[in-house]
């Protein structure tokens, strides 16, 4: 399993400058993007990881308290929080 790691603070730059290599190792097989060292979660994150997961059943989001705690503010922790992939 690749793992792609994601830096302490995912701004709105940060994540533009990071989605194109996220959309390249999605479609290389299991991935798991570790989130743990995130302290900064924007908006723009939280939508690329949902959509990460959401896109691919391979995906697993391994989250820091940072990231888990702004999913369950945004009722996606369940989504989040689906840990192993199908």
């Amino acid at each position: 399993m690749q793992t792609f790691p994601l830096p302490p603070r995912c701004d709105r730059a940060t994540v533009e400058a990071l989605l194109p290599d996220l959309v390249a190792a999605v479609g290389t097989g299991p991935l798991t993007i570790d989130a743990a060292q995130v302290t900064h979660v924007s908006q723009a994150l939280l939508q690329l990881v949902i959509s990460a997961r959401k896109t691919s059943d391979t995906v697993r989001i391994m989250p820091s308290q940072a990231l888990s705690e702004i999913a369950r503010m945004a009722g996606l922790a369940a989504i989040l929080n689906e840990s192993e992939p199908a």
